[in-house]
């Protein structure tokens, strides 16, 4: 009868949620009758607080999974071994995430670890890195190629009298022009040089010059030899010499 009257007045406290006691509007009835007809619902509520009890913990899982998520670092959770989960403690998860959050808002400039790893995994995967060890040569070897073809963009600009801005396809096609005007006076020249205009004229042409310039070297190494001289402009006077 004492624990009876001890959990009716815990229930009749202005503390106690209104749902677990609904008195009677019957005609006077002794405390007994009260009890057990303002109490009959009862077993439903505290069904329901048990299946609440229980989701407790579930959502304390799900809000510890958040956390791990949000606050890596931060692995130490005391309440992990209790078997019994308080609203204080989701309440102090929760608490941690928000001021994480409200940090980051804060600090907004400054990128995350995730944002930084994922910065290096691109770099690793554009450039072909296989390791975290080679970031930093890949990253000077990038930067060198980059200032050369910088210097060598603005050289050629320079050179072909370009303005700075034009795209690097710009420059390309003015080589390539340059290119196709050197060999057009390169064949002009040869033309001139071997008194022809058929190119058929200018392979028997080369071919001549191939024939006869093998022993005419000979003769003019055998000479010098000969003559004990090392200029070809020595051979006359070596001659006349001998007459």
């Amino acid at each position: 009868l004492q624990v009876l009257s001890r959990i009716d007045s815990i229930l009749r406290s202005p503390r106690a949620p209104p749902l677990i006691f609904r008195p009677s509007k019957g005609p006077g009835q002794n405390y007994m009758e009260e009890s057990a007809q303002g109490f009959e619902h009862l077993p439903l509520t505290i069904e329901m607080w048990a299946d609440q009890l229980i989701a407790l913990k579930d959502l304390h899982k799900s809000l510890r999974k958040l956390s791990l998520e949000l606050l890596p670092w931060n692995t130490k959770d005391p309440q992990d071994n209790r078997e019994s989960i308080r609203v204080e403690d989701l309440q102090l998860i929760v608490d941690a995430i928000l001021e994480e959050l409200e940090h980051k808002e804060k600090n907004s400039h400054t990128p995350s670890l995730q944002t930084l790893s994922a910065i290096v995994s691109h770099f690793q995967k554009l450039f072909d890195v296989n390791s975290l060890n080679g970031v930093y040569p890949r990253m000077n070897e990038v930067y060198t190629k980059l200032g050369e073809m910088t210097n060598t963009m603005r050289n050629l600009h320079e050179l072909l009298e370009l303005d700075s801005s034009a795209p690097p396809t710009v420059v390309v096609d003015t080589v390539g022009k340059l290119c196709d005007i050197v060999k057009k006076n390169v064949t002009e020249q040869v033309q001139q040089l071997l008194g022809t205009q058929d190119i058929h004229s200018i392979i028997n042409k080369l071919e001549e010059h191939e024939s006869f310039f093998p022993p005419f070297q000979a003769l003019i190494q055998d000479l010098l030899c000969l003559l004990e001289i090392s200029n070809v402009g020595d051979i006359l006077p070596a001659v006349q010499s001998l007459k």
